[in-house]
């Protein structure tokens, strides 16, 4: 029993380091606030911590994604034979099926679980551990839960914008969802070593699927509110399984509304 606590301690150190940048970010906020001025109120809402948040994306797009992430991943697609990359990538997103089915139960898909549940079962033995996806054969789709899209569709919102140091783009919501995630099983007693590996295949991936988007990010005229605007909208899109709902600015509408009664009177 102790062996397995300190296995899931390990496997967890990332997403420790995550939370404690949040719980950090937020003690800076906390202390901030004491002492409101003009610029923080006219800052986003949603980007409460831009102070810091664009520092680090500076860092994370314009070095570390430029001279580590990019060129790690343009190398691991160029000299790993494709069939033998997508096998390790089906595999470690098998890994997230059983949370993936308890994320499910906890918004009452039961359908949505029973088809997760059927994957993995399926692709965990006959798929060799994931390696193939036979369950996808079936009409079994992978459709990943993840506790922070629990969390959206209970209302609770993103709360403040972060950017996490070399990883990217991420809100508080988020990173609760995936430290709460990451005590799931199996993920929970994987030992650290193979979790660093399946991370790491994760982020390949991740970022080789970047590409077409790249070119959007640099020629944006600012990258930092392109990429945040992107990512909450990505969020609204996850969070109502594709489906968000249309959101209409106020001030537009009413505009629209005295236009429509002009018409009517013309």
């Amino acid at each position: 029993m102790k062996r397995i606590k300190n296995i899931a301690m390990k496997a967890q150190c990332i997403t420790s380091y995550k939370l404690i940048l949040t719980v950090v970010f937020s003690m800076f906020l906390s202390a901030c606030s004491s002492t409101p001025s003009s610029e923080q109120s006219a800052t986003d809402p949603k980007d409460p911590l831009e102070v810091i948040n664009r520092p680090f994306w500076t860092f994370t797009w314009d070095y570390a994604d430029k001279y580590v992430f990019k060129p790690a991943s343009q190398g691991y697609v160029e000299y790993v034979p494709t069939d033998l990359r997508s096998g390790m990538h089906n595999m470690a997103l098998n890994l997230n099926e059983p949370s993936t089915i308890i994320n499910h139960l906890l918004q009452a898909k039961f359908t949505d679980a029973a088809k997760s549940t059927g994957r993995f079962v399926l692709n965990s033995t006959i798929g060799l551990f994931g390696f193939f996806d036979p369950a996808s054969d079936f009409g079994w789709n992978r459709q990943q839960e993840e506790f922070g899209e629990v969390l959206g569709s209970y209302g609770v919102s993103d709360g403040p914008y972060l950017v996490v140091p070399a990883l990217g783009p991420s809100s508080v919501r988020e990173e609760v969802g995936d430290y709460v995630d990451s005590y799931y099983w199996p993920l929970a007693i994987i030992d650290f070593w193979p979790n660093i590996l399946r991370a790491g295949i994760l982020g390949l991936e991740a970022r080789a699927a970047l590409v077409d988007q790249e070119s959007m990010v640099n020629d944006a005229i600012d990258p930092y509110e392109f990429v945040k605007n992107a990512y909450f909208q990505n969020m609204e899109f996850k969070v109502h399984d594709g489906n968000p709902p249309v959101e209409l600015d106020q001030a537009e509408e009413e505009n629209i509304d005295a236009y429509l009664e002009e018409l009517e009177d013309f």
